[in-house]
């Protein structure tokens, strides 16, 4: 039996699918599994045990590349595509793929083009979204039982991290410490680049700490920003890695101090302490899943909200002072 997953489109919300994943190799223990992802996330599948193959999502607006890799997937003559996204998209290519099982939430109006619909519950917009992907594996008449997120990370690329680490005269004696604070949504999810300054020079002069910045390509100016409030300069990796980089460098962190963002479950996945700072999102749905982590969030009168930018005075973020964050990460660092 073949069996391809069509995962989500980022990075966060493809690690708290991991558990999934998991359990629908634990009910078809003899089938081939593959996942279907985008370039943003593939590389979260490199390990061989992750998958049987990973199959690169082209553009899929264009009517040609719809044409073209619809055809290379019935190639594959797969027998169930498990669809982890919820989009009508995403149904229509394994229904054009003439994939014969089709399994996945009923959302976005898709029911027609599934051979097996879930229906959404009505609490699946306030559970954990580990538990929302858990609920689609078990909707679909699967077992299930609770299991850690883990991400494979080769042994090779942690002493890649360490070698580049040392190769920058940072003393890894010290506590290495890693700022995150970037946030794909928008700058509304963004604790602000003076707090991350005035939390990194706490751990500068309290702990004797290396700080490094780390981040997207689009996110450069931000993590220049942060160094410019700091009279000692910590490294910045923003825009400078790949994602399996990534991974490496937050393996080496005696803490990982971040705003709500797929790094953040990154390192969470990885189990390396997370100081995770929330503002207008709600961490029961997309926080830390496991241990170790912390969450620092203030009670404000808007919250929750769903903007990009706040049209307010961001209070959410801005009552989170650095020295509350300092003490709270002394759990962490002793």
């Amino acid at each position: 039996m073949k069996i391809v997953v069509r995962t989500p489109n980022w990075i966060g919300d493809t690690i708290l699918a991991l558990p999934a994943i998991e359990n629908l190799k634990k009910n078809f223990p003899q089938a081939q599994i593959w996942m279907a992802t985008i370039e943003r996330v593939k590389d979260l599948f490199t390990s061989p045990d992750s998958a049987e193959g990973i199959i690169s999502l082209p553009n899929l607006t264009e009517l040609r590349n719809l044409r073209d890799f619809t055809q290379k997937l019935k190639e594959f003559d797969f027998d169930i595509g498990l669809l982890l996204t919820n989009s009508f998209s995403s149904a229509f290519l394994f229904y054009l793929a003439k994939i014969p099982e089709r399994w996945g939430y009923q959302s976005d109006g898709r029911g027609i083009l599934l051979t097996k619909g879930v229906p959404l519950k009505e609490e699946e917009d306030s559970c954990h979204q580990v538990n929302y992907y858990l609920d689609l594996i078990s909707g679909l008449g699967l077992r299930t039982r609770q299991l850690e997120i883990n991400l494979p990370l080769y042994q090779e690329e942690k002493e890649a991290a360490r070698k580049k680490l040392l190769s920058l005269s940072l003393d890894l004696s010290r506590p290495l410490i890693i700022l995150s604070p970037g946030a794909y949504y928008g700058p509304a999810k963004r604790w602000p680049a003076s707090h991350f300054a005035g939390l990194a020079t706490l751990f500068q002069k309290r702990k004797a700490a290396e700080i490094i910045i780390v981040g997207s390509s689009d996110e450069i100016e931000l993590g220049e920003s942060v160094a410019s409030f700091m009279k000692k300069k910590p490294v910045i990796f923003t825009g400078k890695t790949t994602l399996r980089e990534l991974l490496g460098l937050i393996s080496q962190a005696a803490l990982f101090v971040t705003n709500d963002s797929g790094p953040m479950h990154m390192a969470n996945a990885l189990k390396v302490p997370v100081v995770a700072i929330f503002g207008p999102t709600n961490p029961k749905v997309t926080g830390p899943f496991q241990q170790p982590s912390t969450i620092i969030k203030k009670d404000v009168a808007c919250w929750p909200c769903s903007y990009r930018k706040c049209p307010y005075d961001h209070r959410c973020m801005m009552r989170i002072e650095p020295e509350e964050v300092f003490e709270i990460s002394q759990n962490f660092l002793g």
